[in-house]
């Protein structure tokens, strides 16, 4: 007991970054109760879920999992005491961690005997410390009275490294960033990446000023995430963040629905109705697919983000409005410039401050830690015990290439787990998820491309610009859809456009029924 006492106040003393001081303590005490695993877990502000912020012994995607308290009896039972809580291998409770111990790699083990201890921090309960071995036995009463004994170093520990973030943060804000924004937020973006790093750092900073944002990003990145998590941490936080989708706006009522319209403004307007630019009036207004707002509506936004005002339709005079604008795309806006379909001056206007989001093929272990999140979810919403990935699928989601990011991520996981749970998995197995089931290579939504042949020639002689442009699109959009073999998602990506997108343009085209 005095060795790992003595290891603990050496790194109570020790200047060590947050993650390497959480990380050392675990790895400590694992290493002192000789068992399978140890996990640092915090509550969330709610105080519904258990997020971990360390472990060790436990499979990669571990600290990407949430685990609902209401679903985990254990971990309610840990934090319903102060005391040590100690489950022998006859407890008839489900173990939260059944089939992700790695002791023995890639077998599905159930956790034989598990303890915990609540954590508390400034008079309240911060969250828990769980310790689970595979071999009966191994929490015997004098490893929970070491436990106890440990509980005042290990709340030590985290008050430090929660003090060392408060002073960080204080630096960092200097005078700025609402403090307890940041905190808030902390848990809801899973990564750990240096490029995850980075961009929150970057996102932390610019959202203490009022300047326009554009996320870029491929689709699927989660740019509406990271526009919340924008807004939160702004001086903006307690006001409203309304968000529009561009791409949804019909082009004869984007005006209406931006800037709002007066009784009579046209057929159908029967009373005065405020804009979405109203409705976020003290807070953030998010453009989503700011790309495909029609010109007409570019140049009276653009007024707005110069002038601060608006002009309900069919109003005489303006109104003064107070709204940080964060537009997002996945579209690059500098080659619409160029094609003349997107202002430049309100090019220039949006892009004040660009951040671009890293594809999930950029931000490697990440991948693991939010397949664990989808898992969790998965594993509660289908009324599983246990759901996990082989070591061979976790070393192909690793080595797949995420065309459509964490949102395609999301759907592999979730349709991986029924298709386990269809092929005959009992809802009470550790139900184990192997490559096969994960479809990466799988082609989804087949289409018959349209015949190249069936094409009309463009007629130099009598052709517009536009005519030569739609013939020009519809023999790239036939080219790509025979090339992948009328896969319209793969085209898309060959096209480098949103799938979506490329639904509707071939629709325009004639293409599509």
């Amino acid at each position: 007991m005095n060795a790992v006492v003595a290891l603990l106040l050496a790194d109570l003393a020790a200047d060590l970054p947050l993650a390497v001081r959480q990380q050392r303590l675990v790895e400590t005490l694992r290493l002192h109760f000789r068992c399978g695993a140890v996990a640092l877990l915090r509550l969330d502000e709610d105080g519904e879920l258990l997020r971990p912020v360390a472990v060790d012994g436990l499979v990669s995607d571990a600290l990407g999992r949430r685990f609902a308290i209401k679903e985990h009896p254990r971990l309610a039972a840990i934090l319903q005491r102060r005391e040590v809580t100690c489950f022998h291998h006859d407890s008839g409770l489900p173990d939260p961690y059944d089939g992700l111990v790695i002791e023995h790699p890639g077998e599905p083990l159930h956790v034989h005997d598990c303890m915990g201890v609540a954590l508390d921090l400034e008079g309240r309960r911060w969250g828990a410390l769980t310790l689970d071995a595979l071999t009966v036995g191994t929490f015997d009463d004098a490893a929970q009275r070491g436990l106890a004994q440990l509980q005042p170093l290990v709340e030590a520990a985290v008050r430090v490294s929660q003090l060392e973030g408060a002073l960080r943060a204080a630096r960092q804000a200097a005078g700025g960033v609402p403090g307890t924004a940041a905190a808030r937020d902390e848990g809801e973006i899973v990564g750990r990446s240096d490029a995850m790093a980075r961009l929150l750092h970057e996102l932390q900073v610019v959202a203490d000023t009022d300047l326009p944002v554009l996320l870029l990003g491929e689709t699927g990145v989660g740019k509406e995430l990271f526009a919340h998590r924008l807004h939160r941490q702004s001086r903006r936080a307690a006001k409203p963040l309304v968000h529009v989708n561009c791409a949804a706006l019909p082009e004869t009522l984007a005006e209406s629905e931006l800037f709002g319209h007066v009784r009579g403004a046209f057929s159908g307007a029967v009373s005065d109705r405020p804009g979405r630019f109203e409705a976020a009036d003290g807070g953030t207004l998010l453009l989503d697919e700011v790309g495909e707002l029609p010109l007409t509506i570019q140049a009276k936004l653009l007024r707005t983000l110069q002038n601060g005002e608006i002009q309900r339709l069919g109003a005489d005079r303006p109104r003064k409005v107070d709204v940080r604008v964060i537009a997002a795309t996945n579209r690059h806006l500098h080659e619409r410039v160029a094609e003349g379909s997107f202002r430049a001056d309100l090019y220039h206007r949006l892009s004040v401050y660009p951040l671009p989001i890293p594809p999930l093929r950029e931000r490697g272990g990440d991948v693991l830690l939010l397949a664990g999140r989808f898992l969790e979810l998965n594993r509660a919403r289908l009324g599983l015990r246990s759901l996990r990935l082989s070591a061979e699928a976790q070393a192909a989601l690793c080595r797949y290439r995420w065309p459509g990011n964490v949102r395609e991520l999301e759907h592999v996981i979730s349709r991986a787990a029924l298709k386990a749970l269809s092929g005959g998995a009992g809802r009470n197995d550790i139900v184990t998820l192997a490559p096969g089931l994960l479809d990466l290579d799988a082609p989804h939504s087949p289409a018959p491309p349209p015949a190249a042949a069936a094409l009309p020639p463009p007629d130099a002689a009598a052709a517009t610009l536009r005519d030569a442009v739609d013939t020009c699109q519809r023999q790239a959009i036939a080219d790509a859809l025979q090339r992948h073999h009328g896969r319209w998602a793969q085209a898309a990506r060959a096209l480098d456009v949103d799938p979506s997108n490329l639904h509707k343009l071939a629709r325009r085209l004639g293409l599509k029924g």
